[in-house]
């Protein structure tokens, strides 16, 4: 089965689906901690395909009551050395039209959606690499370009970005980061001291390490991670969500295939009491070094460290 066949066979009716940007179910969504949606999406050379692919997808996000789709590195543009050999021969326009579209969708669902994408600047400087980020009013509430590149990736390829971003859904925090950045923990320590609750970890890579570097920063800073890869990086590394404990929560089957998994972001779920509620304000603490200024001492044992 060919990729094209992969996409065409990820369709769902919309003819069930009503308009969720209005009325009560809307109000009552609001309410409730969020449902985000993962998707496993399937990363082609073509735009075209890739947008109708992603639409599709946000489709099934919203009948499953998903607030915010994310999607993975690259899920609409393609990416540097996979999809894309040369950035002269990337459709830039069809590229922005099929965003556009995109963007009138999530309007139409009422969904946020977070899409990897190139992001293109004035020639010759070469594309941001880069995540979207669209609200549930068709808008472009921000972007965010990867701001720690590989090697390959800074020689040849992709302009690094320069800061974080931070944005809310239903007074629930998210920031981005992408690929390489989980091997930089100052990136996931950074949105930590920004608030964050939930990190959205978008990444074109089928290693396994860096689902267990996840968990780990999920562990370390005490919020939930959300890691989407594309299908053809599955069988290594499949999309998944990851809570505050480090813990996996829902993964995504390592098949191959297009897919999609929810999870509630609920902050009063028992099983993350102590990591949401003593360990991460402990750990702020600690790392300010308030807590250890009252008890400084001036005493002669502490001081020598060449005596038992």
């Amino acid at each position: 089965m060919t990729d094209r066949d992969l996409i065409q066979a990820w369709t769902y009716p919309t003819h069930a689906l009503k308009d969720r940007s209005s009325g009560a179910d809307h109000a009552l969504m609001i309410t409730a901690p969020p449902t985000i949606a993962v998707a496993q999406s399937l990363v082609t050379p073509d735009p075209r395909a890739n947008g109708q692919h992603i639409r599709d997808l946000m489709t099934e996000a919203a009948r499953r009551r998903a607030r915010l789709v994310h999607f993975t590195e690259g899920a609409m543009s393609g990416y540097s050395k996979a999809q894309i050999r040369d950035w002269n021969r990337v459709d830039w326009q069809q590229i922005r039209a099929q965003l556009d579209e995109t963007a009138a969708l999530a309007k139409k669902l009422g969904i946020w959606a977070v899409i990897g994408c190139a992001h293109s600047l004035t020639a010759p400087n070469r594309p941001h690499n880069s995540v979207y980020v669209i609200s549930d009013e068709g808008r472009l509430a921000g972007r965010y370009d990867k701001r720690f590149l590989s090697h390959s990736e800074v020689t040849d390829w992709y302009t690094p970005g320069c800061d974080p971003l931070v944005f809310k859904v239903d007074g629930f925090t998210f920031g981005c980061a992408l690929c390489i950045e989980v091997q930089f923990p100052e990136i996931f320590a950074e949105y930590e001291t920004l608030g964050v609750e939930c990190l959205l970890f978008s990444t074109y890579s089928d290693n396994p390490m860096f689902g267990l570097q996840a968990q780990a920063h999920a562990a370390t800073n005490c919020y939930w991670i959300s890691l989407a890869t594309p299908a053809q990086c599955s069988p290594g590394l499949p999309s998944m969500t990851i809570g505050p404990d480090g813990k996996i929560i829902e993964k995504a089957l390592a098949a191959g295939e297009p897919a999609i998994i929810t999870t509630i972001l609920d902050r009063t779920a028992p099983a993350y009491e102590v990591a949401l509620t003593k360990a991460r304000l402990w750990r702020a603490q600690a790392r300010r070094g308030e807590i250890y200024k009252s008890r400084d001492l001036s005493d002669e044992r502490s001081k020598e460290r060449r005596s038992f």
